[in-house]
């Protein structure tokens, strides 16, 4: 039994706040940076409110910016059993990145209805793609085999759908295939986007470049475990989820040429901060490479890379608050929230921004 939260790690509990539903932001802004921009110093706990277009006056000359490139599979397939019955497949990953002596074409997924999706079953999602259930995973997902005579690009261009977070209570647009995307994105991967990411265009990005910012991508594919909620009491009590990530050596050597000169990394949303500390030793040295994190970063954390974070609002209890939490102080965050919700910013992953400094 792990120790009661310390006043320095608080338990879940602190980590709640009041909501309303309205603000839960449903489409996004018109334009990508558009977008509002909460700005939070995190040595006083002032607060300033700006447009995110306004992040070039923030970042000098001589630092980098650091981008996720994962980009959201349109996983979702919706069909029915051989009974006729609706049923729904979301595919997370190919079987061989979980078991790399795997050298079949079978893919990990979840499936709905869970109880009644067995292996033997096929879900029919047209005529030219059929899904078979092969196996059940100890925690419930699925081993899937699709049968088609389509590439899977094309199957899923043509019956996918982006996976929404399910707090976005609307069904899938057209303009999500682009929207829940950001503007660099390139390795397939996520079933979720990197939301901090979606504020950026190509000209603002230009601009930062044309200013002497760098611009670093590295990947960090985003698993159904970012939506979990702690439900214990104590943080240190849940089992982080684990998500795959890639440092390339290029990237790592830009981003410790960054820090020898001096220069500040800028995290591009929480799973560039997860990278980026789980790859830096304790001299904020980054190791280039890939693998699987399970970092869970929550008060009281040291960070050794990541100076500053460029985010969106993020849910109660969820690990992500906690994360921001840990950069910037519980008390700040929690106030910046709250002056948020008063100054009717707009919530979560089509929602508005927040940038710590």
């Amino acid at each position: 039994m792990s120790e009661s939260p310390s006043p320095e790690s608080p338990p879940t509990a602190a980590y709640d706040y009041e909501l309303p539903r309205d603000l839960i932001a449903s489409h996004p802004a018109r334009r990508r940076d558009e977008s509002r921009l909460l700005v939070l110093h995190r040595d006083t706990g002032h607060v300033e409110h700006r447009a995110f277009a306004d992040i070039v006056s923030y970042v000098p000359a001589g630092d980098a910016l650091v981008l996720n490139e994962t980009r959201v599979l349109a996983a979702r397939l919706r069909g029915q059993k051989t009974t006729g019955a609706r049923a729904e497949v979301l595919l997370l990953h190919p079987l061989a990145v979980e078991r790399p002596d795997s050298t079949d074409d079978a893919w990990v997924a979840v499936v709905r209805p869970g109880a009644r999706l067995r292996p033997g079953s096929t879900v029919v999602i047209a005529d030219d793609l059929h899904i078979d259930i092969a196996d059940t995973l100890p925690d419930g997902r699925r081993v899937v085999h699709l049968r088609t005579s389509l590439s899977l690009d094309d199957a899923l261009d043509r019956y996918g759908e982006v996976p929404l977070p399910p707090y976005i209570e609307r069904e899938v647009e057209p303009a999500d295939r682009e929207r829940y995307q950001t503007v660099y994105a390139r390795e397939p991967g996520s079933v979720a986007a990197p939301t901090a990411g979606l504020h950026f265009t190509p000209a603002l990005l230009q601009t930062l470049e044309a200013r002497g910012v760098g611009i670093v991508r590295l990947v960090l594919h985003i698993g159904l475990g970012t939506f979990r909620p702690v439900e214990v009491d104590d943080p240190a009590d849940h089992p982080m989820h684990a998500e795959r990530y890639s440092v390339s050596d290029d990237a790592a050597a830009r981003l410790n040429a960054v820090r020898a000169r001096g220069g500040r990394l800028w995290a591009v949303g929480t799973t560039v901060t997860r990278t980026l500390e789980t790859c830096s030793d304790d001299e904020g040295y980054i190791r280039a490479g890939s693998g699987w994190t399970s970092l869970f970063i929550r008060p009281p954390y040291r960070f050794r890379a990541v100076d500053r974070l460029i985010t969106n609002f993020h849910l109660p209890r969820s690990t992500l608050i906690m994360l921001v939490a840990a950069l910037a102080g519980h008390e700040h965050v929690m106030a910046a929230y709250r002056e948020a919700v008063a100054h009717r910013y707009r919530f979560y992953s089509y929602g508005d921004a927040m940038l710590i400094l």
